[in-house]
């Protein structure tokens, strides 16, 4: 047998263009990967020019007054692919974070024009040009087969590097006024305008973009210069929240509010519980919002376009649509698309269709999210430039990302709900009793019958009238009470729709599988009586019985909340319906590790729909297993003490998962619909749970406590 022989791997000739035009996003991420280049050779500034020939092609360059490269640089590093020098160095000359880390960023170039010049000058004065021609590296077969031209000279020649990009008709078509404003806007968001300590920030000072166009435009006859600013919105907000939270889970956010005169800002101490798993992170989150009179507040507080020019209405509204998005900053730059208009990768226009008082949607908000290295955080940049990967360190950033916009949203909320700005979520008990009260109506119509000289008799009779429609209105109101009563125990059955699936599935299971095993026995026993296959088939009998009534029981425990009519109110055991609640949710507890206990007396009676008190104590039991599962804790427990004395005094229910901050205790604020500090949720459970308290004569209150959630269910006058 020979023996075998060696090769080498070569690339084909467009492998160039595979990595390069192929590969990349589109044509502004190419641009941006050079302008990254700028900033790598420790350029004060970069400029992008636009210009246009006679015979209508396209000149792009790209211009920096950085170190420049040596000859021996640009052979050995430039024309090398994915090259690790810069992943090796980390650090420019001058400090600078690398941003080039997989050294293919250059060879984008290739999707903005045919050709590409480099014209690169050392300190010394070496000059090194390179030119390369795209479509000779698609026509080779191998690589190594296109041969590249290096030139060396003397220059007398400030030091830097130009990359003059070239291409026909078709490439400067591409670039329409609609396609340059993308353009501008991408370089606008490219760098973050916020400061902070513990990353590398880059300001507009140090390190300038230009735009600049030269014979370009048809009626243009001046050069056209512009440096690219942030945008003016920037510190226009409403609301903002930002701070720090390093790679342990721990830090600090600050939350303004700049709507109303005289607030005090406020500190929140994070305590992830768990290190980020994504490293360390800094947020800024601005949050604008988009009613008219907030608009009009807007404009007022300085808002104007790039010319310096006030703006109406409707330009400002614009503003907002164009500008909005949370971007994801490393050592300065964005990694796009995050950030982009319609790029919701927090899904918050989705969490907003759900509680729309209280969630913000993506067009409201202007952000910057600041990460580390991807050694620190695991949070890799795909090789087209279009994101980061998705793996268990973008997952991480996320769920805390989420968890720092759902604080801003909370206090956001809680101003919004004291100033009158938000919509007031009707409280159905309250509100259906104050529908139809018309005693006051009655004396004002006695009174004013009385001065215009009618008789009692008549006027009784008036009266008496209104008696009947009131009695009638009331009837109307109480089928509404408990046709509402029906909706609210339905939606806190979906909420436990878990528990009959987990419970359910094992049975269903059993069925699924012995029905084919029964039917083969009974086939068999038609054919032949057999004692052993009988045997067989009454045990297969003796099974489906049993699972039976696992489902009779499942169903039997969920019955209370899955009624069409409600009967009346009945003298319902406390202890075994409390002890019947938690029994619904035995197997989710058991397997999280949550203890619970119920200290009843036997004798405690209420009069109550036990619907009702099954809903309430459903939403409390599923508010705790969330919490105490969100968190490290290292005794997971739920107590329920019934206080009986011939009456109900009160029954109090703890939990000792995170607790509830004092300040949405005090101002009620979740038992209002809509509103969850869970970062997916309807924001439902608690209010279902004090409407179903209120139609029982009961009250449902929220305690500040130390060691987890504290809530009493008492009588209204107790």
């Amino acid at each position: 047998m020979d023996s075998p022989d060696t090769y080498h791997i070569r690339p084909a000739g467009r492998h160039l263009l595979t990595i390069g035009s192929d590969l990349i996003q589109d044509k502004y991420a190419a641009v941006v990967e050079l302008v990254k280049n700028a900033y790598d050779a420790d350029s004060p500034d970069v400029e992008i020019n636009f210009s246009a020939s006679k015979n209508k092609t396209l000149s792009l360059e790209i211009v920096d007054h950085g170190h420049g490269m040596a000859r021996e640089t640009v052979i050995n590093k430039w024309l090398v692919p994915s090259t690790n020098d810069k992943l090796k160095r980390k650090i420019s000359p001058s400090g600078r974070v690398m941003q080039g880390r997989k050294g293919i960023g250059r060879y984008a170039a290739s999707i903005l024009g045919d050709d590409l010049l480099l014209e690169t000058v050392t300190q010394g004065g070496e000059k090194t040009e390179v030119l390369i021609e795209w479509k000779k590296f698609e026509n080779a077969e191998f690589l190594d087969d296109v041969e590249i031209l290096v030139n060396t000279t003397k220059a007398n020649q400030l030091q830097g590097t130009s990359l003059t990009i070239t291409g026909g008709q078709e490439y400067l078509n591409e670039w329409d006024d609609h396609q340059l404003n993308k353009l501008k806007f991408e370089l606008r968001k490219l760098i973050h305008p916020i400061s902070s300590e513990l990353f590398q920030t880059v300001s507009d000072e140090d390190f300038k973009v230009y735009l600049n166009f030269l014979n370009f435009f048809d009626d243009q006859k001046n050069r056209i210069s512009e440096q690219i600013k942030p945008f003016p919105l920037l510190d226009l907000y409403d609301y903002r929240i930002a701070g720090t939270i390093d790679s342990k889970g721990k830090g600090i956010l600050n939350y303004k509010n700049q709507k109303a005169r005289n607030t005090i800002d406020k500190k929140i101490n994070i305590d992830l519980g768990e290190p980020t798993n994504c490293g360390m992170l800094a947020f800024d989150i601005r949050v604008y919002d988009r009613e008219a009179k907030a608009i009009d507040q807007l404009i007022r507080r300085g808002l104007k376009d790039d010319q310096g020019s006030e703006l109406e209405r409707r330009d400002a509204i614009n503003m907002l649509n164009e500008y909005n998005g949370i971007g994801v900053y490393r050592n300065g730059f964005r990694i796009r698309p995050m950030g982009d208009p319609g790029f919701d990768w927090l899904e918050l226009d989705r969490r907003r269709v759900q509680t729309p008082t209280l969630r913000i949607g993506s067009n409201q908000v202007i952000g910057f999210v600041l990460i580390e290295s991807e050694e620190l955080s695991g949070l890799t940049e795909k090789s087209a430039r279009d994101g980061l990967k998705e793996n268990e360190a973008y997952s991480r950033l996320i769920e805390i990302t989420k968890g720092v916009i759902i604080n801003l949203e909370i206090n956001r909320y809680e101003y919004r709900m004291n100033a009158g700005l938000s919509r007031t979520n009707l409280k159905v008990e309250r509100e259906l009793g104050k529908l139809f009260a018309f005693e006051d109506l009655k004396e004002n119509i006695r009174s004013r019958l009385k001065k215009a000289g009618i008789s009692d008799e008549i006027a009784s009779e008036i009266v008496k009238d209104i008696n009947k429609k009131e009695d009638e209105s009331n009837q109307l109101a109480e089928d509404i009470r408990q046709t509402v009563a029906i909706y609210q125990g339905q939606a806190t059955l979906g909420k436990i729709i878990n528990v009959v699936l987990h419970e359910g599935r094992r049975p269903l299971n059993f069925f699924k599988q012995q029905v084919r095993n029964l039917n083969f026995q009974a086939n068999k026993l038609k054919k032949e009586y057999a004692e052993e296959t009988l045997e067989k088939v009454l045990s297969v009998i003796d099974e489906f019985g049993t699972n039976a009534d696992v489902l009779v029981e499942l169903f039997g425990r969920l019955d209370p909340l899955a009624a069409g009519k409600r009967g009346k109110k009945k003298e319902l055991n406390l202890k075994k319906v409390l002890n019947s609640t938690f029994h619904v949710f035995e197997n989710d507890l058991l397997n999280n590790k949550i203890d619970f206990n119920v200290d009843c007396p036997e004798d405690a009676v209420i009069l109550a729909w036990e619907q009702d008190i099954y809903a309430i104590m459903a939403n409390l039991i599923d508010n705790s297993m969330f919490w105490m599962n969100s968190k490290p804790i290292s005794h997971k427990e739920i107590k329920v003490i019934v206080n009986f004395d011939q009456n109900l005094q009160y029954i109090d229910y703890q939990d000792t998962g995170p607790g509830i901050e004092e300040h949405l205790i005090e101002s009620e604020v979740i038992f209002e619909p809509d509103f969850s500090t869970k970062s997916e949720g309807t924001g439902l459970g608690l209010a279902i749970a004090g409407e179903a308290a209120s139609r029982n004569g009961l009250e449902l209150r929220a305690f500040t406590s130390n060691t987890g959630a504290y809530f009493r269910l008492q009588p209204k006058d107790g």
